[in-house]
């Protein structure tokens, strides 16, 4: 007896991702927001695998913020949370050791890119303070049409 054929839509996914078009036009709205707050940043974005897509390095920037911005984006696209929350999870006892993975940031500043309720990426930025970090993701995101959580 013959095993059932698998299909090929059984054994892979398809999944969205952020362009390379679109991840450069959310670092130019990142920079004017940035801009707007007063504040010298690193814009990492990362695509819908937490993958670096685009990444920009103002010339005043403190060097930590370029790794602190990749981790950031990554850590959105991993839970498709933004970091900002991640303080509130950490406080649970039974998921409180996740604040020891090397990448997880649990401060404000790193976004997941929303497209029709599916995350195709994520956005980090590092050198305000947490929450102008995560002011600025908002208003990129808002300004480039993607949903916001």
């Amino acid at each position: 007896m013959n095993a059932p054929a698998i299909t090929q839509s059984r054994q892979t996914v398809a999944i969205s991702t952020i362009s390379r078009d679109a991840a450069l036009s959310l670092i130019d709205a990142a920079r004017a927001a940035c801009r707007d707050i007063g504040i010298e940043v690193t814009i990492a974005i990362t695509d819908a695998a937490g993958h670096l897509k685009a990444f920009e390095r103002s010339d005043k920037a403190a060097f930590l913020t370029a790794e602190v911005a990749i981790d950031k984006a990554w850590t959105a696209a991993s839970f498709g949370l933004a970091t900002q929350k991640w303080n509130e999870i950490l406080e649970n006892g039974q998921v409180a050791q996740l604040a020891h993975r090397p990448r997880l940031v649990a401060v404000g500043g790193g976004y997941p890119i929303i497209l029709n309720a599916e995350v195709v990426g994520a956005i980090g930025i590092s050198g305000g303070n947490a929450q102008q970090d995560h002011d600025a993701c908002v208003v990129a995101l808002k300004s480039q049409g993607f949903e916001l959580q």
